[in-house]
């Protein structure tokens, strides 16, 4: 997908969000388009992607069909997208994902197959401590995994330099001082709000 198509697809989901068409939560994504687009081209389809609630870009550059997608979020599913078909799951639970992206990525070694496994976290879940210890074993075991660390700044509605009492302008967030070969990091900007649209919706 272009960057256009994915900016209208949110979008459009926020549209039907506003309007009451969508009884649940929805994390909507933009900012980070042309770094997603980037990556996802050295994301093969056969690879397991694993995401956090902020998902829709990572199924859509996925190769998940924007209909199933929207199908899902229109569902109340936008927090939990699960497609088994493209290898493609989320969790709502921070950092609930990281342990079983390495579960996977350990199957995919012990098969002997030629797959990799994408973890996608936030800045806030890059800070704790069950982190670090999926990223250090999948390291040291050599598992075929990459964690992506999205730094949008804030955890939840809190500035994340807030929540640790540290001015990332001054100093590198822990995770970016390990000598770890499997991360990636990259750093965006967002306008929609943490959950939501930027609306009040009654049902």
């Amino acid at each position: 997908m272009t960057k256009e198509e994915l900016i209208q697809f949110e979008q459009e989901i926020a549209d039907a969000y506003c309007a009451g068409q969508i009884r649940g939560p929805v994390h909507l994504s933009d900012g980070n388009e042309d770094q997603l687009i980037e990556l996802f081209k050295g994301i093969k389809k056969s690879d397991w992607v694993f995401s956090t609630w902020r998902s829709h870009y990572h199924a859509l550059l996925h190769g998940v069909p924007k209909e199933e997608v929207r199908a899902e979020i229109m569902k109340a599913n936008s927090i939990t997208l699960s497609f088994p078909e493209h290898r493609f799951f989320t969790s709502a639970i921070v950092n609930g994902i990281t342990p079983i992206a390495v579960g996977a990525a350990m199957g995919i070694k012990r098969k002997g197959e030629d797959r990799h496994v994408w973890c996608f976290v936030g800045d806030m879940a890059a800070e704790a401590g069950v982190f670090y210890e999926n990223v250090k074993y999948a390291d040291n075991h050599g598992l075929p995994i990459t964690f992506v660390v999205e730094d949008n700044g804030q955890s939840v509605g809190t500035p994340t330099d807030v929540v640790w009492g540290y001015d990332r302008s001054k100093e590198k967030p822990d995770y970016l001082k390990w000598d770890r070969k499997n991360l990636i990091y990259y750093r965006y900007e967002k306008k929609w709000p943490h959950v939501g649209a930027g609306v009040w919706v009654t049902f």
